[in-house]
């Protein structure tokens, strides 16, 4: 199985190189990557509980899907494109707006992300992909922002950033 490339880039987004996934993890390099917030019409956020057998962070809750784009791939289709293999559904995405972070894992890994952060609309179950995803739940986002702070050992790192950024936009930003 070829290991899938990440597109390496600077501060500005600009493309400077392609490196196996695991090695820029391994690095800390900068890369380009994509976190997408699915809502119902409740203004609950779907989220995902990652797979057991994931190589960093199983069994931990995150937003309903990240991943990272591929050469040639824009961030909607790639953001498409990884919400199907995932989760089992498509829905119109929109970019909100993007950040870079760096979260280091206890396993020697670390996330150094130039993330595009995107936001859909779904009312429905999802067909997860067993492999990826162990679960999944609608939860309300006020109700994720306190669960964090009483259990954060139950979340992603990139998640709890990514949420502080995706919570501060909602505060900013009528939807």
């Amino acid at each position: 199985m070829v290991e899938e490339q990440v597109i390496l880039v600077n501060e500005n987004d600009e493309p400077i190189g392609f490196m196996n996934k695991l090695e820029a993890h391994e690095k800390a390099l900068l890369h380009r990557a994509f976190s997408i917030f699915i809502l119902n019409n409740k203004n609950e956020i779907m989220l995902q509980q990652r797979g057991h057998q994931k190589y960093h962070s199983p069994l931990l809750w995150t937003n309903t899907c990240c991943s990272h784009q591929r050469k040639g791939e824009s961030n909607l289709a790639a953001g498409n494109r990884r919400l199907y293999e995932e989760m089992g559904f498509q829905t119109e995405l929109k970019e909100l707006f993007h950040f870079i972070y760096k979260a280091p894992f206890d396993n020697g890994l670390t996330e150094h992300e130039l993330d595009h952060v995107m936001i859909g609309y779904f009312n429905e179950e999802p067909q997860i992909n067993d492999y990826e995803v162990e679960s999944w739940k609608w939860m309300g986002i006020d109700a994720v922002k306190e669960d964090m702070v009483q259990n954060p050992s139950l979340y992603t790192v990139w998640f709890k950033i990514i949420f502080e950024e995706f919570y501060h936009y909602l505060e900013a930003h009528k939807l």
